[in-house]
């Protein structure tokens, strides 16, 4: 088997981890959290959430956050981005990158955006023409690519859809989320024939939820297509507020396990990221689900 030589992972745990948490995490512990993820050689970091803080009271801080936050030059910070409004906040702040949002279901997309697809396109097409004006990179999350919570099972067909429109109004890459983390290997086969048939592959990332225990495999799957991109979460932090029953993101921590044992590089230091799973770990007061993690605090690992 032909790994990639490098992999690039995207930590979403200070966004993506927290947005659903019900402990508030002060702004000072934020800040010193990312600090901690800016220095273990992780090259992107999506710190916050843009969305009106009703929807996401966890990160009603993102302003403050993005100010304080010490920037390490070799680090791109993005931040999440509902609509034009919530990108001017997120430029005031300095972003490097915008990320966008959609699901490739409709009831899903209602409950998450509340509007249709349809009426969605328009509003992230403004979206990414004011980021592009002001000449910052934009991803586009597609989430529910598998399985809805409310719909069942998606189509690749539906997935390619959504990616077609989001790449014609400008995306520079689209991240394909599994968010209610039911797929199984044959599922990302399935989408990833579909979706790379249509789309380079270095401008794919996958975003896999653990809530069933396939995402390390649904990794593995994805890297004998070729992916070399995936977003992740330190500890296995997250979950959506819109998706009933979804656990957390693919922990940080195992999928380095996985991918330095398998000789594959990706500049981060393992132990910088179990320092930092820690502090946001004893910051909320729970066991966070990573299993390396689990390893290293029961005295074993290192």
């Amino acid at each position: 088997m032909q790994w990639p030589k490098y992999v690039q992972l995207k930590e979403v745990g200070p966004r993506d981890g927290l947005q659903n948490e019900k402990t508030w995490v002060p702004t000072a512990d934020k800040v010193a959290w990312i600090n901690k993820l800016s220095d273990s050689g992780v090259k992107e970091i999506e710190y916050s959430s843009f969305v009106h803080p009703k929807w996401i009271p966890a990160l009603s801080d993102a302003r403050e956050v993005g100010r304080k936050i010490k920037r390490n030059p070799n680090v791109f910070y993005s931040a999440l981005v509902p609509n034009v409004k919530g990108l001017q906040h997120a430029l005031e702040t300095g972003i490097d990158g915008a990320s966008i949002f959609m699901s490739a279901s409709e009831t899903h997309n209602r409950k998450n955006i509340n509007k249709s697809i349809a009426d969605t396109y328009p509003v992230l097409g403004e979206v990414l023409h004011e980021a592009k004006q002001a000449n910052k990179r934009v991803t586009g999350y597609v989430s529910t690519v598998f399985d809805c919570p409310f719909e069942g099972k998606v189509t690749p067909e539906q997935v390619v859809r959504v990616c077609e429109r989001l790449f014609e109004n400008g995306a520079d890459e689209i991240s394909l989320g599994d968010t209610i983390g039911s797929a199984v290997p044959s599922q990302v086969e399935q989408l990833l024939e579909a979706v790379l048939s249509h789309f380079p592959e270095d401008k794919i990332i996958m975003h896999f939820h653990n809530t069933r225990g396939m995402a390390i495999a649904n990794i593995m799957t994805s890297l004998q297509y070729g992916v070399s991109r995936f977003d992740c979460s330190v500890g296995g932090l997250g979950g959506c507020p819109y998706a009933p029953g979804a656990a957390g993101n693919v922990a940080t921590n195992d999928v380095l396990y996985l991918l330095h044992g398998l000789g594959i590089d990706t500049g981060i230091q393992e132990n910088k990221i179990q320092e930092a799973a820690l502090f946001i770990q004893n910051k909320l007061q729970k066991e966070l689900p990573s299993k390396s993690l689990a390893y290293a605090v029961s005295g074993k690992g290192s």
